[in-house]
């Protein structure tokens, strides 16, 4: 599980220091690819591929599943960490999410998002009344 919010730089090679809390759970490989918000989402790579399996499950007559599993690994990218916990963020991704030296890197339970911190800011700043609002629906008992 991943939890916590943080604040690494990226550096003039586009690599980003993984928040040590997180290194042992990417530590046999990862996948970076577009989050739905213009974010980057990071999964472990053995979950990548066990959602990656569950798209290719569907007929390819279903748009939804076709579209959304070209556009997950369209420019999806897979790294392993280095030595110092740092991934190589690639251009093209990095212009996906608007991202520049500063960035934010937050828990999102079974996946890493990076945001642009500016993007991270408003998305919290809109959605925190919804947050507040949300009832025990979300979490049926």
């Amino acid at each position: 599980m991943f939890v916590g919010s943080y604040t690494p730089k990226l550096d003039e090679k586009n690599r980003l220091f993984l928040p040590a809390k997180f290194r042992d759970q990417l530590a046999e490989g990862l996948v970076v690819t577009k989050g739905q918000d213009f974010c980057l989402n990071v999964f472990p790579i053995a979950d990548f591929a066990a959602m990656t399996n569950r798209i290719q499950e569907a007929p390819l007559t279903v748009r939804q599943a076709r579209e959304y599993g070209r556009f997950l690994a369209m420019r999806a990218t897979e790294d392993k960490p280095d030595k110092q916990g740092r991934i190589t963020i690639p251009p093209l991704l990095k212009e996906y999410a608007g991202l520049d030296r500063e960035v934010v890197v937050i828990g999102a339970l079974n996946r890493v998002e990076i945001w642009d911190p500016d993007r991270i800011a408003a998305w919290e700043d809109e959605h925190s009344q919804t947050f507040a609002d949300m009832s025990e629906d979300i979490l049926p008992t």
